[in-house]
């Protein structure tokens, strides 16, 4: 698939194409909500593989054109809502079945960027995780999956959160950018009306040695994701 991204700023990176294949594991199928959807990557790389009723929401002008462009040149049916995502009501999208999002996670107490764009992408004072699981957990059918990667330092949170919103976490998959160090990242799958236990999956090791893990490579040949950067 064929992505435009801006010159400058902010731009999907691994984060959601791990996402993308974890999400896969769950054969997403019905209606999708991508949440601050970005250029579109997620959302429109599930709707290529599964047969889903794709709704995107991105709040930032820029990134909503560019969503709106790579939907176009990948023909792929969607409606994006250029809204903030804890502004949009049930009217105006209705329920889904899934809900996925790489939102911003990184915490007040690290180093933030002065680039408003780059910091409504990054920084999860715009989207705190309290809001984001309640408001989730409000547009999800019953049983409807919500899936989304966090910072993995920040899990005590996201755990109260899901509680507090009703969502019973069912999968959890940590990302290491080396079997060495600790892990940056963890993958969510949760869900409404479970009483299921939490699974914690194997590890994602994203590099053996100084090179991609033949995971990581394996991911990126299914995503078959290429970009350019440019300016619309």
């Amino acid at each position: 698939m064929l992505f435009y991204q801006p010159m400058e700023g902010y731009r999907f990176n691994s984060d959601s194409l791990f996402l993308y294949d974890f999400a896969s594991n769950f054969s997403p199928k019905g209606s999708l909500l991508d949440v601050g959807c970005g250029v579109g990557v997620i959302g429109l790389l599930l709707a290529r593989d599964f047969p889903l009723s794709l709704t995107m929401v991105e709040k930032q002008a820029k990134m909503a054109d560019f969503a709106k462009k790579n939907i176009r040149v990948n023909d792929i049916r969607a409606t994006l809502v250029q809204k903030d995502f804890l502004d949009i009501s049930e009217k105006e999208t209705g329920v889904f079945d899934f809900i996925v999002s790489n939102p911003p996670f990184y915490h007040e107490n690290v180093m933030q960027s002065s680039d408003s764009h780059i910091h409504a992408c990054r920084y999860n004072t715009h989207l705190p995780i309290e809001s984001f699981c309640k408001k989730s957990a409000s547009l999800l059918k019953p049983r409807g999956h919500f899936i989304f990667c966090y910072d993995a330092s920040q899990l005590p949170q996201i755990a109260a959160a899901l509680k507090e919103a009703k969502l019973r976490m069912e999968n959890i998959r940590f990302v290491h950018s080396k079997i060495s160090r600790p892990a940056k990242l963890v993958m969510v799958q949760a869900r409404k009306d479970s009483r299921a236990q939490t699974k914690v999956w194997p590890p994602l090791i994203s590099f053996d040695g100084d090179v991609q893990s033949d995971e990581v490579e394996a991911i990126y040949q299914k995503a078959r994701t290429h970009t350019i950067k440019c300016q619309i």
